[in-house]
């Protein structure tokens, strides 16, 4: 039983797994989805033609990264209600933009962004992790009577590979097993109902990405050839076929034809971080994060469309953080900042920068008080309350905050060193000028790849859009 005091109700976490179940099963019986008439919309000239989504699971507050506020250092006796951000503001090289200390490097590359400070969630009934990553990832809130496409599916369904040897979209860093709420994860980690060819090659761990494109260790060619053949035939004659659609049927047997090519194949270098250079390794070598950059820059390099590199969602750790506030970002800005700050400059050097768009960005903020927003009805899924601040585990923000959040994005056509939106200066924090929503954000992620956000599928007979009903519209202000 877990007794600690911030977990939701239990209740509600179980329900919302019965109802992602039950969408799951839906998608696997679903038939081939079908695009609508190109009449019906017009995709947009493509800025990017590859993305890369860095992933800060679990929560991170934009007080203490990206949108500094009143600063108070630790102090017994410390008013909660006066912490706003426990890191001073620094300057970056973009004047009127500051960010937090601990972020040093990123700073020297804010000229090449643009910071979103008025990015804003709904509550969405119970402010879940699960629940809000689910929505971000797939733009749809859960459930759904199908299951909901990642928008790295997207990508790969609608817009195809780059190199067609090359796994359109990798995950890279989520463990999807032995961790609590995988169920939750599984759920938006997924093509839907495009089926497993438009599915994520899901990489742990970055370090062992080599070993997951080559045969078994003491397999030869032929005999991996054999086994090859001999799955298909399983899969082919599988009991339960008739429990899947032919359309799903048919698109696993095509993501076993794309994963046997690219393990023959000399693409397959790219997985192997050991090749890189030594002291290119090492500004990346801060963490699975940062090696999680490094192989995510190596397969955009190498043709992949879509990489999401996350530092990973576990419950009360990384970004969740309930308690330990200060000195868990600590550690973070240390894992996040040379890394991602490399991973621009790298990109740069490359030729490659523009025509990717890489994107900073978490389900939602915090803040030390209030959780969700003022007004809000959501259920209060944090209970840690302290009106004085007399333990350095208090010492930070705790609670989930939905009314203003940041996004940080390079690349893809973006503007350079371009401030969008703002957040009160005192609390609430929340957006007080051109807020972006997730809808429109998904709209201008979209628009940037060349994707009209009015994208449809005809899905069992009902139309489903690539932003929510198809209404998604791009900020246009954030473009070059």
């Amino acid at each position: 039983m877990n007794t600690d005091p911030t977990a939701p109700p239990a209740i509600v976490r179980r329900d919302f797994i019965k109802q992602l179940s039950a969408a799951a099963t839906a998608a696997w019986m679903t038939g081939e989805p079908r695009l609508a008439q190109a009449a019906s919309f017009q995709h947009p000239p493509a800025r990017a033609d590859a993305c890369i989504l860095l992933w800060m699971a679990g929560g991170m507050a934009a007080p203490d990264t990206f949108d500094p506020k009143r600063y108070h250092p630790f102090q017994k006796g410390l008013e909660v209600s006066r912490m706003l951000s426990t890191f001073p503001a620094i300057d970056t090289n973009v004047d009127g933009i500051k960010i937090c200390q601990g972020l040093e490097n990123i700073a020297q590359v804010m000229d090449r962004a643009t910071l979103i400070r008025s990015a804003v969630q709904p509550d969405l009934g119970s402010i879940l992790h699960s629940r809000h990553q689910y929505h971000w990832h797939t733009g749809y809130v859960p459930p759904q009577t199908v299951a909901c496409p990642h928008i790295g599916s997207w990508m790969a369904k609608v817009l195809g590979p780059r190199n067609k040897v090359m796994p359109a979209f990798v995950n890279i860093g989520q463990r999807l097993e032995g961790i609590g709420e995988s169920e939750e994860l599984k759920a938006f980690t997924t093509a839907g109902f495009f089926g497993s060819e438009f599915g994520p090659m899901n990489l742990p761990y970055p370090e062992e990405a080599a070993q997951s494109v080559r045969p078994p260790k003491g397999m030869d060619a032929n005999r991996f050839a054999n086994r090859d053949r001999l799955f298909r035939k399983l899969v082919d004659q599988n009991p339960n076929r008739d429990h899947m659609s032919d359309h799903q049927q048919q698109s696993m047997l095509r993501s076993m034809d794309n994963a046997y090519r690219l393990l023959s194949s000399k693409e397959r270098e790219a997985f192997d971080i050991t090749l890189e250079p030594e002291e290119s390794r090492k500004k990346y070598d801060t963490g699975r994060f940062g090696r999680g950059c490094l192989l995510a820059r190596r397969l955009i390099e190498a043709g992949t469309r879509f990489v999401e590199v996350t530092t990973e969602y576990v419950p009360f750790l990384h970004w969740d953080t309930h308690k330990d506030g200060h000195e868990t970002l600590d550690k973070l800005h240390q894992e996040i900042d040379l890394p991602i700050a490399t991973l621009v400059t790298d990109l740069e050097k490359r030729g490659l920068l523009e025509r990717t768009l890489i994107i900073v960005a978490s389900e939602f903020s915090r803040d030390a008080l209030i959780e969700g927003r003022p007004g809000s009805k959501a259920a209060d899924q944090a209970t840690f309350k302290v009106e004085k601040i007399e333990e350095t585990k208090h010492y930070g923000l705790h609670r989930h905050f939905t009314g203003g959040t940041n996004v940080l994005m390079f690349g893809g056509g973006m503007k350079r060193g371009h401030l969008h939106g703002q957040t009160a200066d005192e609390r609430p924090l929340v957006a007080v000028k051109d807020p972006v929503t997730v809808m429109d954000l998904h709209a201008t992620i979209m628009t940037a790849m060349g994707i009209s956000p009015k994208t449809e599928f005809t899905i069992e007979g009902r139309p489903f859009y690539v932003t929510e009903d198809g209404k998604g519209t791009a900020v246009k202000d954030l473009f070059a």
